[in-house]
């Protein structure tokens, strides 16, 4: 064997039997043996696989992509993406500036609009994230920015708050669609060597806050009505209206991005699975030409895993929709939920992590969905507040996000720091510099304290995004990370209903949220696994 040469038998272990016929994937052969070792998508079928035809041909994809290697696809893929993360962070950001201005004119209990969006986001998680397998990931990626673009726009003629409420909800169907279907689509395009750049892609999130943040108070402060007016008419406070219009606007600019500048080819292993195996084939070869080079993938390396018997080019994949959704519901089945607790040190890391994730969902939106609320009606009550300091204040707030992320990823890696020792001490900072700003008597001791919490939280989220998938081993870390991030969705519900019973007034939702971060630092020093330095399970 030269040294160029792999023996696949020895690097990748899949071996099926179809009607006694022994098959393994093909190894192409201008994969470099060093990328092969270091790639984690190269890995052996698992054993409770639900189709091994799907799981065998998928694992010849993965080689494919890795054989193309990280390109300008990849590179257009991470910004047309990232949009989706900014997008996941810039409505939630939308709704708490709006708040204070709807709650003036409409005159009613502020957290339904938040419920509302609760609703939407859990629903276009669900929907988009189990509709992308019937439907493709193309048509998802190409309309939930369209459906946030256009109802957003129309929640700008609400004559009541019922009707905003409403709105809020269907565009956050769209807002909550993105991430389970960009994230799909960024993967399974990238190569197993970059497969860091998920965690890189959380950058545009707090973009989406600090865009948001800017836009308001160019618009904002010179279009509403004073706070804790009596008597606010429509036309005195159109500024909600023209802000909720720009910013559709500003959606349907990136969805326009998305779909006539930039062209999204179907995900192959969507294609695969409902047995298009041509045209998986297809779109491969077109990856590696708009990256400037070529790929080794046939039609053949596909089908010779089919049934014996069948046609070439008939897939021994289950092509319905039900399987589709089945081999992604796959993931839930008992055998992988039992597997994350397989031992009592497995237990205890999976059961903490995902209570960590609930109780931050939780924490997070109870306070941060009346961010602007807060600085708005405390400045009132200093008598040093107007309009126009709230949301100068809520743009320096935002700005303090984006050296937040730089840390997080400086500190993960430090010796005597490491995984636990950021996410422990930034989780307890948070909730401190919450209670802390409790204690402020001017607007400029608030925005202090509001800065520390900004800055402590986004190196709390970072660590927690890289954190969590590196807890699960390989095989079941879909599993896993769905867990978590399930928890932290239907916790977020709960957070504008405790916030209705506690009146925003008084300072009981901040304490309650300071209060569940403390409790989430703590825990987090409970995690028995420290995952620096070390390889993923």
């Amino acid at each position: 064997m030269s040294a160029n040469a792999i023996d696949c038998s020895v690097t990748v272990k899949v071996t099926i039997k179809l009607n006694e016929k022994a098959v393994t994937p093909p190894c192409p052969s201008t994969m470099n043996p060093a990328d092969v070792a270091g790639s984690s998508s190269i890995a052996p079928l698992p054993e409770a696989s639900l189709d091994p035809v799907y799981a065998a041909k998928a694992e010849v994809l993965n080689r494919a992509i890795q054989d193309i290697g990280f390109g300008r696809y990849q590179k257009w893929l991470f910004v047309v993406t990232g949009f989706g993360w900014l997008v996941d962070n810039l409505w939630p950001v939308v709704i708490s500036i709006i708040l204070v201005p709807v709650v003036t004119e409409f005159s009613f209990p502020g957290p339904f609009l938040s419920l509302s969006q609760n609703i939407g986001l859990l629903t276009g998680a669900l929907v988009f994230g189990l509709g992308s397998d019937v439907w493709g990931r193309r048509i998802s990626f190409n309309s939930t920015l369209l459906i946030v673009g256009v109802f957003a726009t129309a929640a700008a003629g609400a004559p009541e708050y019922i009707f905003l409420c409403f709105f809020a909800s269907i565009w956050s169907i769209g807002v909550g669609g993105n991430l389970p279907v960009d994230s799909a689509i960024f993967l399974e395009f990238l190569p197993g060597t970059h497969k860091y750049l998920l965690t890189v892609l959380s950058i545009w999130w707090a973009f989406g806050q600090l865009l948001a943040s800017l836009i308001a108070w160019a618009i904002l402060p010179w279009n509403s009505c004073p706070i804790n007016t009596d008597q606010c008419l429509r036309w005195q406070n159109m500024g909600w209206r023209y802000y909720v219009i720009v910013m559709g606007a500003l959606m349907m600019i990136l969805w326009a991005i998305r779909f006539f500048i930039f062209k999204l080819y179907e995900s192959p292993k969507y294609l695969m699975g409902r047995g298009r195996d041509a045209e998986a084939v297809e779109v491969v070869h077109k990856v590696a030409a708009f990256n400037g080079t070529t790929s080794n993938l046939t039609l053949e390396d596909l089908t010779r895993f089919d049934p014996v018997g069948g046609l070439v080019g008939e897939s021994g994949v289950d092509t319905s929709a039900s399987a589709a959704i089945k081999r992604n519901t796959e993931k839930f089945k008992a055998n992988h939920i039992k597997a994350l607790f397989a031992t009592t040190k497995m237990a205890w890391s999976t059961s903490l992590i995902i209570f960590m994730w609930a109780v931050i969902g939780l924490a997070f939106p109870l306070y941060n969905s009346f961010v602007p609320y807060y600085l708005a009606t405390r400045g009132a009550n200093f008598g040093d507040g107007s309009i126009f300091l709230t949301y100068r204040n809520e743009v320096i707030v935002s700005v303090l996000g984006i050296p937040g992320a730089l840390v997080a990823g400086w500190l993960v890696d430090l010796p005597r720091v490491g995984r636990k020792g950021a996410l422990a001490s930034s989780t307890l900072l948070t909730g401190a510099f919450l209670m802390l700003g409790t204690t402020a008597r001017t607007s400029n001791e608030l925005l202090g304290w509001n800065c520390a919490y900004t800055f402590t939280s986004n190196i709390m989220y970072g660590v927690l995004y890289a954190m969590t998938p590196e807890l699960f081993p390989t095989k079941d870390r879909g599993t896993g990370s769905g867990l978590a991030a399930s928890a932290n969705r239907i916790f977020g519900v709960m957070a504008p209903i405790i916030a209705l019973a506690a009146d925003l007034e008084t300072s009981t939702p901040i304490w309650i949220s300071g209060a569940l971060f403390a409790i989430a630092g703590f825990v987090a020093l409970l995690l028995p696994l420290e995952t620096r330095g070390k390889s993923v399970l």
